[in-house]
Order: structure tokens, then C-alpha cells, then sequence
């Protein structure tokens, strides 16, 4: 019993240190709240929202751009701002609303509209959370739209082969912006 418990812990460990290591920093969006406090300063503790152009207005630091940027890059972004007017900022940048993390499902699915993205969320997954298909859903050109570096692209999803355990390359992870079209 005493060796399964301490394989169990063994396993378990190193399972939460791959994790770990391999997790992505959240990246900031527009819509996002963000606690932004500078220590021993209590004038300059703000929470302020990622505006539509990715930028947040902090005081003495003016406009910074934050989208998608980690929150020690903002951190660093802001002390260095704040060095003209403070010796030595010690800045604290905290997510406090993901709001701007958002993806679409659209057309002939039973709940269409924003879906929050609170985690890793593939497009099977939000056409579930969308309800479904309705039943005048052309299942064979489900599409994903996604912005990238400016321009759109458009991604094919084989959702007959999906719901068979098949093609499982189209059950595409959904970034923040993407819509899933559903005709």
C-alpha cells in the first residue's frame, strides 16, 4: 500500500511538472481587467480594462501597450515608464477579468453567440456549448475564421469524421477571436 502511494505521488508530480513547465503564459486581449499596483504607492493602485486597441492608460505611465503580451512583460513595461517619475517602481500586474478571451459560434447551432475561452476549448467542444447543431446544419462545411498576423484565414472542420473518432487534426484548439461558422 506504502509503495503505490508513493508511486501515485511520483507519477502525479511529474505529470504537474510537465504541465507546468510547458504552460503558455496567458496572453492579454482586448476586454481584459487587469489589478495594476505599484508598492508603497496606494495613489497608483488600478484596476484598468485592455481597450480595443490593446492598449491600457495607467497614471503617470500614459498609454501602454499591452495586448498580447504575458503580465510580467506588462510589468516590466510599466516600471519603465514609471522610472521618470519614481526611483524604483516595484509594479504588480494581476489578470482580473479574462472577458476579451472570447470566441464565436455563429449560424445554425441552438445557442449561438461569445463564448468564453476559460481554458483549452477545441470546436466540438463549442459547438456542444452552443447547443448543438439545429437540424438544418450543414455539417459538411463547419469553418473556424481566425485572424492571424492580420489577415483572416479560414479552417475546415470535418465534423462527420470527428463525431466518428476520425480525422481528429480538424477538431481545432479555438484562439481568442476565432468564429466557427456553422452554414
Amino acid at each position: 500500500m506504502k509503495i503505490k502511494l508513493i508511486t501515485s505521488t511520483i507519477l502525479a508530480s511529474l505529470v504537474f511538472s510537465s504541465v507546468a513547465i510547458s504552460a503558455e503564459p496567458y496572453r492579454l486581449h482586448e476586454g481584459d481587467m487587469l489589478q495594476v499596483s505599484v508598492w508603497g504607492e496606494d495613489t497608483l493602485n488600478k484596476e484598468v480594462r485592455v481597450l480595443p486597441d490593446g492598449s491600457v492608460s495607467f497614471p503617470l505611465a500614459g498609454r501602454v501597450e499591452v495586448a498580447n503580451l504575458s503580465t510580467p512583460e506588462v510589468e516590466k513595461q510599466i516600471t519603465e515608464k514609471l522610472k521618470t517619475y519614481l526611483p524604483d517602481p516595484q509594479v504588480t500586474v494581476i489578470v482580473s477579468n479574462i472577458e476579451g478571451n472570447r470566441a464565436y459560434v455563429a449560424g445554425k447551432v441552438l445557442k449561438p453567440g461569445p463564448l468564453l475561452l476559460t481554458g483549452q476549448i477545441t470546436v466540438l467542444q463549442a459547438i456542444s456549448i452552443a447547443g448543438g447543431l439545429d437540424r438544418f446544419a450543414d455539417d459538411d462545411a463547419i469553418k473556424i475564421i481566425r485572424r492571424k498576423e492580420g489577415k483572416q484565414q479560414v479552417l475546415s472542420v470535418n465534423y462527420d469524421q470527428l463525431i466518428k473518432g476520425e480525422s481528429l487534426e480538424s477538431n481545432i484548439l479555438l484562439m481568442s477571436g476565432d468564429t466557427v461558422v456553422v452554414p
